[in-house]
């Protein structure tokens, strides 16, 4: 039983759960806000469209944030707040988004799914 347990949670989509409370259009504006595409080209984001950061298109499909950290809610949040407290060798600064912001751009990350 234990087994099919884990099966079916390695099935689930990474952003397939929902982020309680948070708003995507919200995260889109902070996106805008915070200059995220000086870095990254994000679906949504015209311009810039940054070369520095890998591209977010399909990011909810991904297993991985930064190709190391599991792609779930919990600890995106924590990576869109202090990307060095997880990955210290990244190129990726610290923000200043709040927790609650921090939700918001994870839940419109969430959105950008592969066609």
């Amino acid at each position: 039983m234990i087994g099919l347990a884990s099966l079916a949670a390695c099935a689930e989509k990474p952003g397939g759960r929902p982020i309680s409370g948070a708003d995507p259009d919200r995260g889109l504006a902070l996106i805008e806000s915070q200059g995220c595409g000086a870095c990254h080209q994000i679906p949504g984001v015209a311009w810039p469209r940054g070369q520095v950061g890998g591209p977010l298109a399909g990011f909810a499909d991904r297993a991985l944030i930064a190709g190391r950290h599991p792609n779930q809610p919990e600890v995106l949040t924590r990576w869109l707040r202090d990307p060095p407290a997880l990955s210290p060798d990244t190129a990726m600064p610290a923000s200043d988004l709040t927790e609650a912001q921090a939700r918001d751009v994870a839940a419109y990350l969430y959105t950008l799914h592969d066609k």
